[in-house]
């Protein structure tokens, strides 16, 4: 049923090349990986049937989550239609970006960029123990709240109402680090359409991520595998408390 959910909203483009990806391994760590597609924007056509594809899957949707790749199909036009969408409905939105559309998502509930993603968009190095940093980026994206991934020092979460949450990243052997972020931008929009907080919904993910780095290349991660790793976090949190540590 899911599949079938899944295989009627998709637009198929039959001229043009599908994105492929190769990668290259060394004792089961990934070198180096290998694209090879096309980045032009999507023909008029494939456009104009996504925008109907959207308008059928926003009908009673929970939440809307964007990935951009700069692969050609979130056009301006579908950008547009899918925020417009999402506020006609009320649903949060997840947003992760990349550079050409960066500033095209004002109203996004959550953006989720790196931090040399929001670097490079914002021209400038990034010194997050200024206290202007966060706000000046967050004003001048015209979020509600900006998540801004930081690799092995988690992630950092800056809301609308003016507060900076730091979240340490989980503390466990990374594999492989591919997948985490689309990790993280799944989970915060579930959390979110469950209706957790913002907050609530970073931790979540930042859990989900803990568990994905610990896998070989682009893996899933099960509710059951994000409660563990809960549970693991609080009893290490417990047992330094009892020992004075904390």
């Amino acid at each position: 049923m899911q599949n079938r959910l899944v295989d009627e909203h998709i637009v198929v483009a039959a001229a043009r090349l599908t994105t492929s990806k190769t990668r290259v391994t060394a004792r089961g760590q990934q070198v180096v990986r290998i694209d090879e597609e096309v980045e032009d924007p999507i023909s008029p056509r494939a456009e104009e049937q996504l925008a109907a594809r959207l308008q059928r899957a926003m009908g009673d949707a929970d939440a809307l989550l964007i990935e951009d790749y700069n692969k050609g199909t979130l056009t301006p036009v579908v950008i547009e239609l899918a925020m417009s969408l999402a506020k006609k409905r009320a649903v949060p939105t997840v947003v992760d970006p990349k550079f050409k559309n960066f500033f095209a998502y004002p109203g996004a509930t959550v953006f989720k960029p790196n931090r040399r993603e929001l670097e490079q968009a914002m021209g400038a190095t990034l010194d997050l123990e200024h206290p202007d940093a966060l706000p000046m980026s967050l004003d001048k994206l015209g979020v509600d709240n900006l998540l801004l991934t930081l690799g092995a020092e988690g992630m950092a979460l800056f809301t609308k109402d003016k507060q900076v949450h730091r979240i340490p990243a989980m503390a466990r052997e990374v594999f492989d680090v591919s997948g985490a972020g689309d990790t993280v931008t799944a989970w915060v929009g579930t959390a979110l359409a469950a209706g957790a907080s913002v907050r609530e919904a970073a931790q979540v993910a930042n859990y989900a991520a803990g568990v994905e780095v610990g896998k070989s290349g682009v893996a899933t991660v099960s509710p059951a595998e994000v409660l563990a790793a809960h549970d693991t976090r609080y009893d290490q949190l417990g047992k330094l408390r009892r020992g004075g540590l904390l």
